[in-house]
């Protein structure tokens, strides 16, 4: 029986000896806090609508480039670490709070990073990306407009009028930023991660 004991003594600290960290591990977490401070950084970058209470800031195209860049769960984390630090204080939100008029559009950074990544993880296709680029723009701005009509008691068109209209323009050309940097950058990135398999 002591044996035994033993043996699965040895057997575990020989697996937890095996559960290494690698330098994809390292550059994947150096990719999401870097993620994370790029969507807080261009929160800063403000234009104000007179008509809307949705700032344009270029956030969209930092969240698209994340979720290109890190994949699905990479992007994702980055936007959830994002709203962490904004929650907590150390980074702002243009809404003023998570709870605030852009609360929708923040919860679809998540998700629309998650489903950018899930796409570019497993197709270098320009078309499929862009179009996934695009789209989970536009889920962001449904998001964003679902929530902005709660918090400000809007109707549904209303809510399109103020929360989707005035940004389908700025974001289509914001997604086609974030297309061109992951064309740029992919490769590079994957060399760097040690990474150049995908799942097929």
């Amino acid at each position: 029986m002591h044996r035994e004991s033993e043996a699965c003594r040895s057997e575990t600290v020989a697996t937890v000896a095996s559960v290494t960290i690698t330098r994809a591990h390292l550059v994947l977490a150096a990719g999401i806090a870097g993620g994370a401070l790029a969507t807080a950084l261009s929160t800063h970058v403000r234009i104000p609508l007179p008509f809307t209470p949705v700032p344009v800031t270029l956030q969209t195209m930092v969240v698209l480039l994340c979720g290109a860049m890190l994949g699905a769960g990479g992007g994702a984390l980055s936007q959830i670490v994002f709203l962490a630090l904004g929650t907590a204080g150390v980074a702002s939100f243009a809404g003023g709070s998570l709870l605030g008029v852009t609360g929708g559009y923040l919860i679809g950074f998540v998700v629309a990073a998650a489903l950018v990544g899930a796409v570019a993880r497993r197709t270098d296709s320009t078309l499929a990306v862009g179009a996934t680029m695009l789209g989970a723009s536009l889920l962001i701005l449904a998001l964003g407009a679902a929530w902005l009509a709660q918090v400000n008691g809007l109707g549904a068109r209303e809510a399109v009028a103020v929360g989707v209209t005035p940004f389908i323009a700025g974001d289509a050309f914001k997604a086609a930023g974030a297309l061109g940097a992951w064309r740029v950058g992919r490769l590079a990135w994957r060399g760097l991660a040690g990474d150049r398999e995908r799942d097929d």
